[in-house]
């Protein structure tokens, strides 16, 4: 491990001087972008960050205090692995592939880019968050996700600078030019244009678009391109955090509501302070639909494409045993004439359906245990995913109008229930006005509980904030 350069890495970056030039002049505007676009307020102090220094598991997660601006992005791609073989696909079996493919170059750099613009958009997003977090616990857990996505950002760049030339150098530079939210030069998913103003959000993006994230890197870790499936097998050690602070985020939220709906029975959760069930229900309903979407299409030939051409595979393609998936078929309810229909759709065309079912099952378990928290209160109340038909803007329930239990209903129906499902505006201005800073020791926000246990092993009033 190279720490010591101006660029930290393990890619021996110092072999390789036009490569280098190339990373250190684009390091200047990642900073310029990091300071316009980072954290607002607290470049200048102080943050008790897990920073890796090292692939192996001695090495990844060192805690200390350290500047964000400071923070060692480096470049990190995890141990090779001795004759490793395309796991999938029409190629299943061949050596993995050093250097992009011709034929495959320009597939290669979509995915790469694709990946790579959504960790600079969740920065951006939220980017005012740590001026009304909860406690300072919460507000470094924020600056721990913003760092790290910002150094999977530097992982992507890496690779399109290495391996794809003049215009790897061109796409490494819009990836700083695009904003989210922008109207002229939006993120390229929708999702990830989403405002994010409150904490609520936050843990709900943490939880379901996170764990979209997981579910991405995990397919693009079976890739035949070896340089990108060890790039994103390092950056899933940094993403398990990400969802932990989502998952006991709203856990935590909901455990507050149900103190306060013990501690008076006769008035509403609101009215003392906190965020109702239903309303996190709501929430639950949005950005779970919204990162449902981000999967792709249910039926889709890119997807098969990429399986077939060992571009990317399933989470965990070991677990399944048919690694080439030109037999059988998924069976999957579609729209047609205003009824759901089941069909048989070849396996390679619902590749994109196999991982959103990892994706769901795994997210039913969060939901799980937020349940347990509401049922040990002895509060009759269930948080529910909606259904994957709910909400969607794309794929083949994409423009139909579902109820959150999956049943069609008519526009009129879901345009007048709209704000039953999904939060609206007085949800959101709620939300936004409990949004007030706690940064005392040990403090916490009125609405939310204080979690179990502190980071690394530290107490939860521990000083995880200097401030300069």
């Amino acid at each position: 491990m190279q720490l010591h350069e101006k660029i930290p890495n393990n890619v021996n970056l110092s072999q390789d001087r036009k490569l280098l030039r190339a990373l250190e002049k684009w390091q200047p505007n990642y900073m310029k972008w990091w300071m316009e676009a980072g954290p607002a307020g607290f470049q200048a102090d102080n943050i008790y960050l897990r920073t890796a220094i090292d692939v192996g598991s001695d090495g990844w997660a060192n805690f200390d205090y350290v500047r964000m601006p400071d923070y060692r992005w480096g470049i990190f791609l995890s141990n090779p692995e001795h004759e490793r073989q395309i796991p999938f696909g029409d190629m299943y079996g061949k050596p993995v592939w050093q250097e992009v493919p011709g034929e495959f170059r320009n597939q290669l750099r979509r995915i790469i880019v694709t990946q790579g613009d959504t960790e600079p958009a969740s920065v951006e997003q939220q980017r005012m968050l740590c001026n009304s977090a909860p406690s300072m616990y919460d507000c470094r857990n924020l600056f721990q996700v913003n760092v790290e996505e910002g150094r999977h950002l530097w992982a992507m760049v890496y690779l399109l600078h290495a391996y794809f030339g003049r215009d790897g150098r061109e796409e490494a530079e819009a990836l700083l030019e695009r904003r989210s939210g922008d109207f002229d030069k939006p993120r390229i998913l929708t999702t990830f244009n989403e405002p994010i103003e409150d904490w609520l959000s936050f843990f709900m993006f943490t939880m379901f678009t996170d764990r979209d994230g997981k579910y991405q890197l995990l397919a693009l870790a079976e890739s035949g391109f070896d340089p990108l499936s060890r790039t994103t097998r390092f950056m899933l050690t940094e993403e398990a955090h990400h969802m932990f602070v989502g998952d006991t985020g709203i856990g935590r939220v909901v455990k507050r509501a149900c103190d306060l709906m013990k501690l008076d029975a006769n008035e509403d959760v609101r009215a003392q302070g906190g965020i109702d069930l239903e309303t996190i229900q709501r929430y639950v309903n949005f950005w779970f639909s919204s990162s449902l979407d981000l999967f792709g299409g249910e039926i889709s030939s890119n997807a098969a494409d990429y399986f077939a051409t060992g571009l990317k595979g399933r989470a965990k393609e070991e677990k399944y045993p048919d690694h080439v998936a030109l037999a059988g078929a998924y069976d999957l309810e579609v729209f047609e004439n205003g009824r759901l229909l089941e069909k048989q759709i070849p396996m390679r065309n619902a590749m994109n359906e196999v991982v959103r079912d990892a994706y769901v099952e795994e997210n039913q378990k969060g939901v799980d245990r937020w349940n347990r928290i509401i049922k040990e209160a002895g509060i009759d109340f269930e948080i529910k995913l909606p259904s994957r038909r709910f909400n969607r803007k794309m794929g083949i329930y994409g423009g139909h109008f579902f109820d959150p239990a999956g049943n069609p209903i008519t526009d009129e129906e879901f345009n007048r229930r709209r704000f039953d499902w999904l939060p609206g505006d007085k949800d959101k201005i709620f939300v936004k006005n409990l949004m007030q800073p706690v940064l005392e020791l040990g403090k916490m926000a009125h609405w939310i509980a204080a979690p179990n246990t502190g980071i690394n092993g530290k107490p939860i009033d521990f000083e995880y904030i200097r401030r300069a």
